[in-house]
């Protein structure tokens, strides 16, 4: 079992803990890895992509010219996929690209992430998490007084409500344009 020092919110070191080589300490299987992570940005498309078949698209109700004697190449319809304005061969159409992996694959990648960034030497343990406010800038001295700064994911034991709104962004992302979105609020019932 390989050890590792616990610090406090200042960044100062308090302790030290062991770490269960069942989890922290395997050999890192990045297939694995690659697979949850192909499987959960699948599972975040929309998969709202859609175009018009050559029977979904309007006009080409009749026959262009006749059939023989014009010299031309035979045609049924002016919305055929060879002819501007006509449909899409194969349309893609609103569809899932969810699927589903095993629980032991998530669990073998999420053990293979931890014992990378054990052997890395990027995991931290503080003591304590005691937040008097919620204000994003106490949280963010934190970070940098335990040398976190950046990209961090912030594991506690239960939810705390004042570092989860203190760890959030410091505004949220601004709309492209203010018609196409709208901001709803409506009471709860009580």
């Amino acid at each position: 079992m390989s050890t590792i020092k616990v610090v406090s919110m200042t960044g100062a070191e308090v302790g030290s803990v062991e770490l269960n080589d069942a989890i922290f300490g395997i050999e890192p299987n990045m297939s694995v890895v690659h697979e949850v992570v192909k499987n959960h940005l699948a599972n975040c498309r929309q998969g709202t992509q859609s175009a018009l078949t050559r029977a979904e698209v309007s006009g080409g109700g009749r026959k262009p010219w006749r059939q023989k004697g014009t010299g031309r190449a035979r045609q049924g319809s002016t919305r055929s996929p060879q002819w501007t304005h006509g449909g899409i061969v194969f349309a893609p159409k609103p569809r899932s690209y969810s699927y589903v992996l095993n629980k032991k694959v998530k669990r073998l990648a999420l053990k293979s992430v931890l014992s990378a960034k054990a052997a890395q030497g990027e995991i931290v343990v503080v003591d304590k998490i005691a937040l008097d406010a919620i204000k994003t800038k106490d949280f963010r001295s934190f970070l940098s007084a335990v040398k976190a700064d950046g990209k961090a994911a912030v594991i506690t034991p239960e939810v705390n409500e004042v570092v989860v709104k203190s760890a959030r962004p410091v505004s949220p992302p601004r709309p492209r344009s203010s018609s196409t979105s709208t901001i709803c609020s409506t009471p709860r019932p009580s």
